[in-house]
């Protein structure tokens, strides 16, 4: 496993990476530092762990409403319902921070 140094929202962090992964590594980590400095340049979310959560919820919740091509077998109404259950999950946990959505 080869061993990458990429930087999100300004601070380093050192990743492992299978073998011909690191595009889509650099893509991803592309993704996520874009997510969080926009919510962190919008100004109301300040700490960084609020961001990530938030970024990583709208990183999720835009996979799950990407298409899926069909497979045999595959039941993927659920895919909101998980979603929504997640949020609930995270407005619990931050309390009286307030809501996410």
């Amino acid at each position: 496993m080869k061993q990458m140094e990429v930087t999100i929202m300004g601070q380093s962090y050192i990743l492992g990476c299978p073998e011909g992964g690191e595009q889509s590594l650099l893509e991803a980590v592309g993704n996520v530092d874009r997510e969080m400095s926009a919510i962190r340049d919008a100004g109301k979310v300040k700490a960084r762990e609020r961001i990530a959560v938030l970024a990583a919820l709208n990183l999720a919740y835009a996979l799950a409403e990407r298409p899926l091509p069909a497979r045999a077998g595959t039941d993927v109404s659920s895919g909101s319902t998980d979603i929504d259950a997640l949020i609930r999950r995270v407005d619990q946990a931050l309390g009286a921070d307030g809501q996410l959505l």
